[in-house]
């Protein structure tokens, strides 16, 4: 079984005017919550082996500061396609990964990673039939694979396992 772990980056900061969205990075909120929802990866025992993750800012210190709370020491995937890209490039991603990968963590934006996570797990393996799902920043989802090698991976075949958000971890704790 292999394990896709999908996680929004976390709230960003919008005070700087003119600032391109690139570069936006978080706010004091996202700063809080990327850790809290590292931890939660440690507490659920999923520690990623990989990371892949838009490089935008925003992005890239929600990676990092997830890294850092779940001890995850390795290389963090910058993919430029995670930033203006669609989810057929995250599935692509997700297919290229070697086999000795369990368990991956994506780190990306909005509409993005809903679409992926729709395609993944929809019936017929598209964005439609009916299944959608709204990811908060910082919203941390769990989907599994019954496959032994990433080049089996087909949009379809994933299964929610579980989806957690900030707030929830906040009122647990």
């Amino acid at each position: 079984m292999k394990t896709v772990l999908i996680l929004r980056h976390a709230k960003s900061d919008w005070g700087t005017v003119g600032q391109a969205d690139f570069d936006r990075p978080l706010a004091k909120r996202g700063l809080e919550d990327a850790p809290r929802m590292g931890e939660v990866l440690v507490r659920f025992a999923c520690v990623p082996d990989k990371i892949l993750s838009s490089p935008a800012q925003r992005a890239k210190q929600t990676a990092e500061l997830v890294a850092k709370a779940c001890g995850y020491h390795k290389a963090i995937q910058w993919e430029n396609s995670f930033y203006e890209g669609d989810s057929p490039d995250l599935i692509t991603a997700l297919q290229q990964l070697s086999p000795t990968v369990e368990r991956v963590l994506l780190i990306g934006h909005n509409p993005v990673l809903e679409n992926t996570v729709a395609a993944l797990c929809a019936a017929d393996g598209t964005e439609g039939d009916g299944w959608a799902i709204k990811i908060p920043t910082a919203g941390l989802i769990c989907l599994n694979f019954e496959i032994t090698d990433w080049a089996e991976l087909r949009p379809g075949d994933g299964a929610l396992h579980w989806f957690i958000i900030p707030k929830l971890v906040k009122a647990l704790t």
